[in-house]
């Protein structure tokens, strides 16, 4: 009998002034897609957001670990920036220091809106291989 696959995400109710959650991946490429659909199910009703526009993402960073908060940070970033929401992500280029991805969404509308996040924190952040693939643990400063 197979196991049921483990969520990609799941949030943790330990903290009551931001969002925390942890996202799980079969490999690190797998991993950041579900932390940022999970940024995603925070900024917004993500089932209600159609993967209509692609912009591409780029970042940098000098290690693994910042490269996963600048990542996210990237996505609430271009929320605000070019005014959308985001429903799915495409990671083409994976590294220890360089990402590059698409997001797919739409522009943004208050109905489709949910929580504001300012910023990714480093309170409680992991991110480490596991016996299944991959784990972080991300808060968000909403």
């Amino acid at each position: 009998m197979r196991m049921p696959a483990k969520p990609p995400f799941k949030f943790v109710d330990r903290i009551t002034s931001d969002v925390m959650f942890e996202a799980y991946g079969r490999d690190k490429k797998e991993l950041f897609v579900n932390a940022a659909l999970a940024v995603s199910h925070v900024l917004c009703k993500v089932d209600q957001v159609k993967p209509k526009i692609e912009k591409e993402i780029k970042v940098e960073a000098d290690s693994s670990d910042d490269l996963l908060v600048n990542w996210l940070h990237a996505i609430i970033s271009r929320v605000d920036i070019d005014e959308m929401f985001f429903s799915k992500f495409t990671i083409i280029e994976l590294t220890d220091t360089r990402l590059r991805a698409f997001a797919y969404g739409e522009p943004s509308s208050p109905a489709k809106g949910l929580t504001v996040v300012k910023a990714v924190t480093y309170y409680e952040f992991k991110l480490e291989k596991t016996s299944d693939g991959w784990m972080c643990r991300v808060s968000l400063d909403i």
